[in-house]
């Protein structure tokens, strides 16, 4: 069987369709890689082949001219222009990729021509998920870059309104975000699907998820969304296994003294303030820190012995020995984080990771802080020191023993088992 495995976003949601690729290679199969050309080069020292798509996201996401403090903010004709072009590159760089294949995989909502593609080959398609909230419905609002909903924040100063009415109001809000979605792409779309000979589609958004969507998130940590209206297929989150020693300074780092709480927010954006607010709250209760640059230049504002800045490495080896993770709250850094047994504290910025902070909070593992850009020294190190506490150190124990581990290889197996006969 020859699959491609598509997935538009940062390294995080790369690494889990890379995670199925080697899977599926180790079950005697083929497959090949559509992913942003920054990790194009990062999946191909997999032995995997890799088709560039999209724009490069670490540049863009770093800011103009390098600069994370100056992010490009496009005017709405700038966003309808880059709508346009994103469908029409997809369609070109996916129909290329997709000759020859029996099964075509969109991981991330963003995977506008993959269903479309595979339509015109006459092959299977299956779209994946990294977080439930993903699929629209009544219980949740949906997500939006940038602003949470009062839904995901601290249950502190919510305003509580009746069940009833507050799934009333979700479903106006599910419904202006599909309006939104459409007008971005609905019309592109099917301008190329009228190119490949198929018929036009109502509505983006349920085009591209089908009605049996997979989802590639842990069912504890983040369980399948009651009432989303589709058939979810859930089997645990796709990791990708990380043979790769730690760097020598960073093991000598760990072996000279206690445990120390790790700090990173991976491809979002940082600033020395952010650095200053870290170090100084750790510094206050004691604990030394670890730095991840990420894509933000995140840095330990000033250098000592009780501290280190690091480069990206092995979370797998890194988490076991830390004291606890504060993040951003994706949902790869989330997960890795609960599988080592950790308790972790989590600024959101977007997305997803609103989510996620909410859901460590409400399972007792973690502690939901304030975006970076309003986090304090205080609110660090009351935070840190609520995840210093025994029995949150041992809930996050507990949890770690829930998690599945081997979900890649589920699904690598499931997806054999349904799709492998055409080949």
């Amino acid at each position: 069987m020859n699959v491609l495995l598509s997935s538009i976003g940062t390294r995080g949601e790369v690494q889990p369709v890379l995670a199925l690729a080697l899977e599926l290679r180790a079950l005697g199969h083929h497959a090949s890689l559509c992913v942003p050309p920054n990790d194009e080069h990062w999946v191909e020292s997999f032995g995997l082949r890799c088709f560039p798509i999209g724009p490069d996201l670490e540049k863009g996401l770093r800011g103009a001219g390098g600069d994370p403090a100056k992010p490009f903010k496009p005017t709405p004709e700038q966003r309808r222009q880059l709508g346009v072009a994103t469908v029409r590159h997809q369609f070109q760089v996916l129909g290329e990729a997709a000759r020859g294949c029996d099964l075509v995989v969109g991981a991330g909502a963003l995977q506008i021509a993959a269903r479309s593609v595979a339509e015109a080959l006459g092959i299977p398609y299956v779209f994946a998920a990294y977080c439930p909230v993903t699929f629209p419905s009544p219980e949740y609002p949906p997500l939006k870059m940038g602003i949470p909903h009062p839904q995901w924040l601290p249950a502190i100063g919510r305003v509580r309104r009746s069940p009833s009415r507050e799934r009333r109001r979700f479903r106006l809000l599910w419904k202006d975000e599909a309006r939104s979605f459409n007008e971005a792409f609905l019309v592109t779309l099917n301008e190329e699907r009228a190119k490949l000979g198929l018929t036009a589609v109502d509505s983006v958004k349920p085009h591209i998820f089908t009605e049996r969507p997979w989802l590639c998130a842990d069912p504890v940590l983040a369980p399948d969304a009651s009432g989303a209206g589709v058939q979810i297929v859930q089997a645990g989150a796709w990791f990708l296994p990380d043979p790769s020693a730690l760097p020598d300074d960073l093991e000598r780092f760990l072996a000279n003294g206690e445990p120390p709480v790790y700090f990173g927010f991976g491809s979002m954006r940082g600033s020395q303030r952010t650095g200053r607010v870290l170090l100084e709250a750790a510094r206050a209760v004691g604990l030394r820190a670890i730095f991840s640059r990420g894509w933000g230049n995140l840095e330990a504002a000033d250098a000592g012995s009780d501290c280190i800045s690091i480069g990206d490495v092995n979370h797998e080896r890194l988490f076991v020995r830390v004291a606890g993770v504060v993040h951003h709250g994706g949902a790869g850094t989330t997960t890795a984080a609960a599988r080592a047994g950790q308790p972790q504290i989590i600024a959101p910025h977007m997305y997803d990771q609103f989510y996620f902070a909410r859901r460590v909070q409400t399972l007792g593992v973690g502690v939901y802080a304030p975006r970076r850009e309003h986090l304090t020294v205080n609110t660090m190190i009351s935070a840190l020191r609520k995840c210093s506490s025994a029995d949150m150190k041992a809930r996050a124990r507990a949890l770690a023993n829930r998690i599945i581990p081997n979900g890649a290889t589920i699904a690598a197996e499931r997806l054999a088992r349904e799709f492998g006969g055409r080949s």
